[in-house]
């Protein structure tokens, strides 16, 4: 079964050689889009989202992941061993293909099986070519190997994460690979394409999976050229601003942001506290008495706050003006957050192992075209036949001979 017509990407062939999260994502874009994305794998050296949880109902299993599950949705799946002599020629029928061939590997890696960026314009001298290594093809550290964590501590993501009087926390999860890695290489890729209907030449990107990050950092930067202040950690606190933070709120584990920018959401905020004497007498009118006395002013917000319901007072607070966010859980977000059960964020879909499991939808919408996950993530070589014989005019007999010399696999 091919990739369904009438959406954006319709028409697209993508060779994915893809892994873990950055890579996937950029895909998983692409097939949500509507182009055909074939997952190449091997169940000699698996995909390690594989075998990272959550799995579904607890019970672990190649096809049992959720976090594979989400980063892999649209795609179809073959197995092959590319170490095997026999599964360059199948690779390089597929790659003729396609347009785009999109790897995450280490530098050097696709050259070593025979399908670097020359090998690739050599079979399709118009295909693009996405390699996203960690530090990119050339340069000193080329050849470093790393994860999100890596990416995060070396551009100083890291160093700005956490409390001032603690080591470095990070962000939680390996935010590079969710967001500033896999957007910049879909927007690379799109303009290639854009380049290559408008010219007919294909094109090697070259994407180094440090560099987006950098992008985040740009005050940062300009703080220590322009004044000579290194910035580091502070937690919640604001350079100028008060208050300025996560207070707890009613319940167990429950909290709300609140951020005061200047003086009309300091009196919003007093208004919606009920106007209480100790907001009123303390001469926090105006922004610089708050700062100076941000530590006292926190103890006291947090006292008021830990008798509120979070989501109710995060209503009241953006009612008048005041920027406000509950903090909200897993189960917050996927089974009770408004928002996202208006815009249809989560997807259902059948998978053929997990059964109907949940999936993030595309974070747009377009008026005349919609587009949504259109099928689960692949069971490990779920479509090696289909693809072989459809797609590439293999005879049955020719696969089952390939399965026998375990060049399948």
């Amino acid at each position: 079964m091919s990739a369904p017509t009438g959406l954006p990407l319709a028409g697209l062939r993508v060779a994915d050689f893809c892994w873990i999260g950055a890579g996937s994502y950029t895909t998983k874009i692409f097939g949500d889009l509507g182009a055909d994305v074939i997952k190449i794998e091997t169940s000699t050296r698996l995909d390690s989202l594989r075998l990272a949880g959550p799995y579904k109902d607890g019970k672990p299993g190649v096809n049992r992941s959720g976090y594979f599950a989400d980063r892999n949705t649209s795609k179809r799946g073959i197995t092959i061993d590319l170490k095997h002599p026999r599964a360059l020629d199948v690779v390089r029928r597929l790659i003729a293909q396609s347009d785009i061939v999109a790897n995450n590997f280490a530098a050097g890696v696709m050259e070593k099986f025979g399908l670097g960026p020359d090998d690739c314009l050599r079979i399709r001298p118009d295909i693009i070519y996405l390699a996203m290594s960690m530090q990119g093809s050339q340069g000193p550290q080329r050849d470093f190997r790393g994860t999100g964590s890596s990416i995060a501590a070396l551009t100083g993501i890291q160093e700005l994460s956490g409390l001032p009087e603690r080591i470095p926390a990070g962000t939680g999860t390996n935010y590079p690979d969710h967001l500033p890695n896999p957007c910049h290489a879909a927007f690379a890729l799109l303009a290639a394409l854009r380049h290559r209907r408008r010219t007919g030449q294909g094109q090697y990107i070259d994407f180094a999976q440090t560099e987006p990050m950098l992008a985040l950092l740009g005050p940062t930067f300009l703080d220590l050229t322009v004044n000579g202040r290194r910035q580091t950690r502070r937690g919640n606190v604001h350079p100028w601003a008060a208050p300025h933070g996560v207070y707890p709120c009613a319940g167990t584990d429950r909290w709300i942001a609140i951020t005061v920018m200047d003086d009309a959401q300091w009196a919003a905020l007093v208004e919606t506290m009920g106007r209480p004497a100790w907001a009123l007498g303390a001469g926090w009118e105006t922004m610089p008495e708050r700062y100076r006395d941000r530590l006292e002013l926190d103890r006291l917000l947090g006292e008021w706050t830990a008798g509120q319901d979070a989501q109710a007072l995060m209503q009241a607070l953006q009612a008048a003006g005041v920027p406000a966010g509950a903090v909200q859980d897993a189960r917050d977000v996927t089974r009770t957050d408004p928002q996202l059960a208006h815009r249809q964020h989560w997807v259902r879909l059948p998978h053929a192992e997990m059964g109907e499991s949940i999936y993030n939808n595309l974070p747009f919408r377009f008026s005349q075209t919609p587009v949504r996950p259109t099928r689960p993530a692949p069971l490990l070589g779920e479509h090696t036949r289909e693809i072989l014989q459809d797609l590439l005019g293999l005879a049955p007999a020719e696969i089952d001979e390939l399965e026998a010399e375990q060049v399948l696999r």
